[in-house]
């Protein structure tokens, strides 16, 4: 690695003098250049040329003319629903509806989903950084170092059960918040808590390892950029790009407005419909079966979505405001062999957080004696949150992803492991994940209009537990 990084770093000056030279000879047949006008030309293409590299890992793809051919057909897709919906609306209505309810009932309440996530953007910017540096300043003199430990660490559960706990969950189901809306608030619970954590976890080993007299609590500035910053990993400094592409920002949040118009027209044009008379009928397996076959192509258009919203635009857009440089928010994933692959390259942001902060610290506790043990946890700690998320989002419990992610998830993380490499497999890879999208889509939805035709005024904790789907009658 340090070889190839020194014949990289030789490239590159060589490069940046070959392009400063041709430039500064071009321009001096007109004007003669200033040694200061020299300069700010090899500062400008130093800053195009790191550009250029830091860029190139999330966006190179969409450059490639036989992708950008799959991303327009997604968009020639998008027009087709676009035009189906308004024909119909107009042979129904006789008019052209272009009122888009579901959007606005999906993001209902929208200024207390904003209000309540202030109060927990500044509590996770004040508590966590607070405590960490009164620890700090007393810890290395203090001749009760474990009794402070355990003061603020106990504090810092406490802020985080309930500042970040419980106060977005208590908002979520008081007000009876609609799906988008409890879905910012309960992954912005999820996101804050974890960077909450990975910045106490990097800073508390270097402040025991200090000697007395002697404080290292990072700068607040520092704090606040990564609260922003699209990763879970807390380190001090970052790759930086020395420019800013406001076009480029301008262009990912568009892409991310169009991701939303996209899933409204799959959700009004393939599910609803779908699952309105699904949900007439009594539970059934022949039904199940059909239902489940019906949801996979809407199943794999929000997979995709999702996937191109939020890991491509949404966190290539923020990376670019911060000048983020390190943009590997996910790797080649559609080329897996293996579901072990696909769990590390789908999102390399959580799943990084995972390996450091729970793979890795479970290893370090047993002292490296369980691996399998510290994979199992990991497969846990996902699905539980996973299937935490989509309960309070969907106000019930019924846990499918749970069960996919626990059972088929972890016995395929073994059986198509590493070792597969023939094509043969990635066939098998996307065989499951395109049943595995039908599934979701399939109970969730029928799930969610059951609750709804067949409602129990006073219900039992069994009640809750017990999926509505299995016994609703029309």
């Amino acid at each position: 690695m340090r070889q190839f990084d020194t014949q990289v770093n030789e490239f590159m000056d060589s490069l940046i003098e070959e392009s400063a030279s041709l430039d500064s000879s071009h321009v001096s047949t007109v004007f003669p250049l200033s040694e200061k006008e020299k300069s700010k030309l090899r500062q400008l293409v130093i800053c195009k040329v790191i550009v250029l590299i830091k860029l190139c890992f999330c966006s190179d793809l969409f450059e490639v003319n036989h992708i950008r051919t799959i991303y327009h057909m997604f968009i020639a897709l998008l027009i087709l629903f676009i035009f189906s919906t308004l024909v119909v609306d107009f042979i129904d209505e006789g008019r052209l509806v272009l009122e888009f309810d579901l959007l606005v009932y999906a993001f209902g309440q929208f200024p207390l989903v904003v209000v309540t996530w202030m109060c927990m953007f500044l509590s996770t910017l004040v508590v966590p950084y607070v405590l960490l540096s009164v620890w700090a300043n007393v810890y290395p003199t203090s001749n009760h170092q474990g009794l402070w430990t355990v003061l603020a660490g106990s504090l810092l559960l406490l802020y985080q059960g309930l500042c970040l706990g419980f106060l977005p969950t208590y908002v979520v189901l008081k007000n009876g918040l609609p799906p988008a809306s409890c879905f910012i608030l309960i992954l912005e619970q999820v996101r804050l808590i974890m960077k909450a954590h990975s910045f106490i976890r990097e800073n508390v080993p270097r402040v025991r390892s200090l000697e007395r007299n002697s404080v290292a609590v990072p700068q607040f500035t520092q704090y606040i950029y990564f609260l922003f910053a699209p990763t879970l990993i807390y380190r001090d400094n970052y790759p930086r790009n020395p420019c800013i592409r406001w076009g480029y920002v301008a262009i990912q949040f568009s892409q991310v407005l169009g991701c939303l118009f996209y899933a409204y027209y799959i959700f009004v044009r393939l599910c609803i419909p779908q699952f309105r008379s699904i949900s007439m009928q009594l539970f059934d397996l022949r039904a199940m079966v059909l239902c489940v076959f019906n949801s996979i192509l809407p199943g794999v258009l929000v997979l995709f979505l999702a996937f191109f919203a939020f890991l491509h635009c949404w966190l290539n857009a923020f990376a670019e405001m911060l000048r983020f440089g390190d943009r590997m928010f996910y790797k080649d994933w559609w080329n897996s062999t293996s579901f072990a692959n696909y769990y590390r390259t789908w999102n390399v942001v959580v799943h990084d957080w995972l390996y450091y902060y729970v793979y890795r610290d479970f290893l370090w506790m047993t002292q490296k004696r369980f691996r399998a043990a510290a994979m199992l946890v990991v497969f846990t700690v996902s699905a539980v949150v996973h299937e935490y998320v989509l309960a309070i989002c969907f106000g019930f419990f019924y846990p499918v992803l749970f069960c996919l992610f626990m059972c088929f998830g972890m016995v395929f993380n073994f059986v198509l492991n590493d070792r597969r490499k023939g094509p043969i497999w990635n066939v098998i890879m996307w065989t499951a994940l395109f049943l595995g999208q039908g599934v979701l889509i399939c109970l969730y939805s029928q799930e969610w209009y059951a609750q709804r035709f067949c409602p129990i005024q006073e219900p039992s904790f069994i009640d809750l537990l017990k999926p509505r789907s299995w016994t609703c009658s029309p």
